[in-house]
């Protein structure tokens, strides 16, 4: 099979079981939807390998992002994700926006500050019910329900599970006592981005704050080239995360 330019020069040096294993993890972090364990894959656990996976990701705008220990998944490059925000953003419909913020403030933000989640992730073990949504957003609930199903599609949110008793969960509506959680879609941001959504959020929920003020001032300041800083954006390759 003729491999695509992009690829060739990755693993031209890789003996063809090699090149193999390559591009098989790179099907596996591009389509997988949750995070990949390295014990999963030759290409993740191998450093050699791993350089050739991420050599062949970067001319694609991709890059490794390491998830948690011995976690991987692909995500993109920080100057790719500046390119690409504000276009994304502007396709997120305005209900949709606001529902993902409150979960992000209700699952993330506010455990963060009380100590139950680590400091550096987007990923939650603490639920934003439908009821939360409903009261915090004064939205009506049919767009609440519909906002959720768009984010669901788009992996940015998912259904927490239900720890009901199995009684409980059939005599009730399917949708009615739901609580929500960020989306596999969040293990793909670098670090860097990780930092730049912490910022918006804090923005979003506390532009009046004296750490709001510090970002702007920050973000206000010119480079040595005269750009503005868009904050905090080391480049994220797979040697600097398997140092981290």
């Amino acid at each position: 099979m003729e491999m695509h330019p992009a690829f060739t020069s990755a693993v031209a040096d890789l003996s063809e079981r090699h090149r193999d294993e390559v591009l098989a993890a790179y099907a596996a972090v591009e389509h997988s939807w949750q995070p990949l364990h390295e014990s999963q894959m030759l290409a993740l656990r191998d450093a050699t390998l791993r350089r050739a996976l991420q050599q062949m990701l970067h001319p694609l705008g991709r890059t490794l992002v390491k998830v948690g220990p011995h976690l991987w998944t692909s995500g993109y490059r920080d100057d790719i994700a500046r390119e690409l925000s504000e276009e994304m953003l502007a396709s997120l419909p305005l209900v949709d926006r606001a529902v993902f913020v409150l979960i992000l403030i209700h699952s993330v933000a506010i455990p963060r500050s009380q100590g139950l989640i680590d400091q550096d992730t987007w990923i939650s073990n603490q639920p934003t019910s439908v009821e939360e949504l409903n009261r915090y957003s004064r939205l009506p609930r049919t767009a609440v329900r519909t906002g959720l199903a768009r984010l669901r599609a788009s992996g940015l949110v998912q259904i927490a599970p239900d720890r009901r008793p199995h009684q409980a969960r059939g005599s009730s509506n399917t949708n009615a006592g739901a609580s929500y959680l960020p989306g596999p879609q969040l293990a793909r941001l670098t670090p860097a981005a990780r930092r730049r959504l912490q910022e918006e959020l804090i923005l979003a929920a506390g532009a009046d704050t004296p750490l709001a003020a510090a970002i702007r001032a920050r973000r206000a300041r010119p480079s040595e080239d005269g750009v503005l800083k868009p904050g905090p954006a080391e480049p994220e390759t797979a040697e600097t995360q398997e140092n981290s």
